[in-house]
């Protein structure tokens, strides 16, 4: 399809789950800590554990429940990642521009690389297991990842890890997949896997976000199949309206055997870095119907948390798949043998 991968990996980010786990992703040490020192960055840096507190003290899963990713390895990122991006990631310096955290330059590598790349590549190794489980499962939630704005050769806008290229590429590589579709939600332009996928027509993207923020990449935008360019302030009526037309148009256009939706939050009305005015409640019916639309389509969906600035959208983030546990769009339970099975995509060959 593409000659991105520069390198084999041994496969062991693919673990198998027990029947009785959901496909939902999550290790505590995704989270952040700089020895106080993330308190000065706009990101919360644990979102991702207080969205699962959410979901266990609204007692709709457990701890046993959840599926604890492998870290993904030097020969994993080389699939995707040049060796001279990754050798780039040994200085603070370089790592504090991507993180956006300038005191980061100050510390060192060696904590640089436990405190922060680290839980960035445990992260990454979840969103390709996820989706391998979307696949098993019919859905899976990596409760982090969605690194949008790194590509193979350039990290950048709090993304050190390009987290989606690797999803995707790993499922062609081992031959589970022919073709993708991402649908990115998050507020900012998407153009680090665009970057990726540049002329690669078995991945289609559908980007949906405010033109007037940041990356503005003109380059990257080429790679867009559907592009839904948003103004600021935009409200949930416009946004809904626009979301459903350009979702059904595309999946009318493109019959991807898997759907990678980046589920960021900061398209919430007084998100600082995404201006736009969408509501909690917004946010929850944007998931609901992105889900839906791909129970109807029998499309594998694998969702990642990816942006959101606020300390409340994990409280929100939580309250989405909580709904979408009620609405029956997810479940525990294994889907029905063959309809989302590899060996059924294997047999398309």
């Amino acid at each position: 399809m593409s000659d991105l991968h520069t390198m084999g990996s041994d496969n062991s980010l693919y673990l198998d789950i027990r029947d009785d786990q959901w496909p939902l992703v999550y290790d505590d040490k995704y989270n952040v800590s700089f020895l106080g020192l993330e308190r000065f960055h706009l990101f919360d840096a644990k979102k991702w554990r207080n969205i699962i507190e959410y979901l266990k003290n609204a007692e709709l899963i457990t701890d046993e429940c959840l599926v604890k990713p492998h870290e993904a390895k030097k020969s994993d990122l080389l699939v995707v990642h040049t060796k001279k991006y990754l050798r780039s990631l040994k200085w603070s310096t370089k790592v504090a521009m991507i993180a956006e955290v300038p005191v980061v330059a100050c510390l060192p590598n060696m904590l640089v690389q436990y405190a922060y790349l680290r839980p960035m590549r445990l992260q990454t190794g979840g969103s390709i297991l996820a989706g391998k489980l979307a696949l098993e499962r019919g859905w899976s939630i990596n409760v982090g990842g969605g690194f949008h704005h790194c590509s193979g050769d350039k990290g950048g806008g709090f993304c050190p890890y390009a987290d989606i290229t690797l999803l995707i590429q790993f499922l062609i590589m081992n031959r589970l997949i022919q073709n993708a579709m991402i649908v990115d939600l998050d507020a900012h332009q998407g153009n680090g896997y665009e970057r990726d996928f540049l002329g690669v027509p078995e991945v289609y993207i559908m980007d949906m976000y405010n033109r007037n923020i940041y990356p503005k990449d003109k380059e990257a935008k080429q790679a867009i199949r559907r592009k839904v360019e948003l103004n600021n302030k935009v409200e949930d009526l416009e946004y809904m309206l626009k979301l459903r037309q350009n979702l059904k148009a595309a999946l009318n256009e493109f019959k991807p055997d898997i759907l990678v939706y980046n589920a960021g939050t900061d398209i919430l009305d007084s998100d600082p870095l995404g201006f736009m005015r969408i509501s909690e409640v917004g946010i929850i019916k944007r998931d609901e119907f992105v889900f839906e639309i791909c129970k109807e389509h029998h499309i594998p969906i694998v969702m990642l948390t990816s942006g959101g600035y606020l300390r409340k959208t994990a409280r929100i983030i939580a309250d989405s798949i909580i709904n979408l546990h009620s609405k029956g769009l997810i479940s525990p339970k294994k889907q029905k043998k063959g309809l989302f099975s590899p060996k059924k995509l294997k047999s398309k060959e």
